[in-house]
């Protein structure tokens, strides 16, 4: 079922990416993550799909690209107390967010995308099979009239039943961002 859902996501993702005439980069992240004795700094650049579906009373639901580049240090590597494990993650994520028509203020926003870590991740009794992961979100947030985006998401990551074990990881996100 996963692998089946996983295909439709990439299906889907791929057809948005066809139909996004320019890949201007239209703001920049930096994010802070914690979960599962892991700590993650992440930087991401974001472009607009400029869409708008399901449009009534000021509202929209919109969406973007987030191209990210992590880092991840675990704490507990293979379990052991203080034992450190250090890798990378480099993803592509679609994001829908239903938003105000000008793109101020509140908002909430989930996405799925597709992350290749570095190595498998072993932290806390949670060990991965593979590199590849998916990484699903959901997070509130408020775009200020400068621009700055600040938001807060639940982030999980799971291979999707490709490969056991999937334990998977969660973290708790806080994002600060910059539209140009």
């Amino acid at each position: 079922m996963f692998r089946k859902i996983g295909s439709s996501i990439i299906f889907a993702a791929a057809s948005i990416l066809v139909q996004t005439p320019a890949f201007a980069i239209d703001s920049t992240s930096l994010e802070f993550a914690t979960g599962n004795k892991t700590k993650m700094v992440r930087g991401g650049l974001q472009w607009n799909w400029d869409k708008q579906w399901y449009s009534s009373n000021g509202t929209h639901i919109g969406g973007y690209w987030d191209a990210t580049l992590a880092q991840w240090q675990g704490n507990s590597y293979q379990g052991g107390n203080g034992s450190k494990q250090n890798l990378t993650d480099l993803g592509i994520t679609p994001v829908f967010r239903l938003q105000n028509d000008n793109k101020r203020g509140f908002y909430s926003e989930a996405g799925i995308g597709l992350h290749m870590l570095s190595e498998i991740y072993n932290n806390n009794g949670r060990q991965f099979s593979t590199n590849f992961q998916f990484g699903d979100h959901i997070g509130v947030g408020y775009v200020l009239n400068n621009g700055w985006d600040l938001s807060f998401k639940i982030q999980h990551y799971s291979n999707g039943g490709i490969k056991h074990p999937n334990p998977g990881v969660n973290f708790a996100v806080i994002k600060a961002g910059m539209a140009f």
